[in-house]
């Protein structure tokens, strides 16, 4: 690769390195082509962030550390057929959450309005004082599932009521109301 040669008399005239291209993009695009290794480091770069997507949508680190395992299984899989239209990290966070809704729906873990008004009885008290992060955490933890669920999606990583509505089979105006409760309830639970 060439380097650039600065010629400015009043600037260093040392070559300056040629631009380097994110390690990432290589990786994705040897591991896409079946090298394990490069996709032992696109997974030790990501994985922490699927597993925290993984806890926040399922509530239960033992689960989101399976899921987690799944979710790069079939990255592994689909890897090949990925076309680099949108990031890496966009696509791969689109598989994380069809395999985490698709585990949910598999372990009979959606339940109805019912079950998710049962849920707040049943959500532990904030012990001593923490810090906010982790009162934060717990009272995510502690939303009924269909309120975590959009509000992860939506406060968290950022996707809109439209998108929403699509990956969890909803309205749009459903996922307004499951977040509009979602924050009532944190406040709630962040005010006690």
């Amino acid at each position: 690769m060439l380097a650039l040669v600065v010629t400015d008399p009043f600037l260093d005239s040392r070559p300056l390195p040629a631009p380097v291209t994110s390690p990432g993009v290589d990786d994705v695009s040897a591991a896409a082509s079946g090298d394990r290794q490069a996709f032992e480091r696109v997974y030790r770069a990501h994985a922490d962030r699927v597993f925290g997507l993984c806890v926040r949508m399922l509530g239960d680190r033992v689960l989101a550390e399976e899921v987690t395992q799944d979710v790069f299984v079939r990255v592994w899989q689909k890897l090949p057929g990925f076309r680099a239209e949108a990031a890496f990290s966009t696509w791969l966070h689109r598989v994380a959450v069809n395999v985490i809704l698709s585990r949910r729906k598999n372990l009979g873990v959606q339940h109805g309005r019912h079950a998710e008004e049962e849920a707040l009885d049943v959500t532990p008290a904030r012990g001593d004082r923490v810090t906010e992060r982790l009162d934060l955490e717990e009272a995510i933890g502690g939303l009924p599932n269909g309120a975590r669920r959009v509000f992860v999606l939506h406060d968290v990583e950022g996707f809109t009521h439209e998108e929403i509505g699509e990956q969890l089979g909803i309205t749009p105006g459903g996922s307004k109301a499951q977040l509009h409760r979602a924050r009532m309830l944190l406040r709630n639970a962040l005010n006690r």
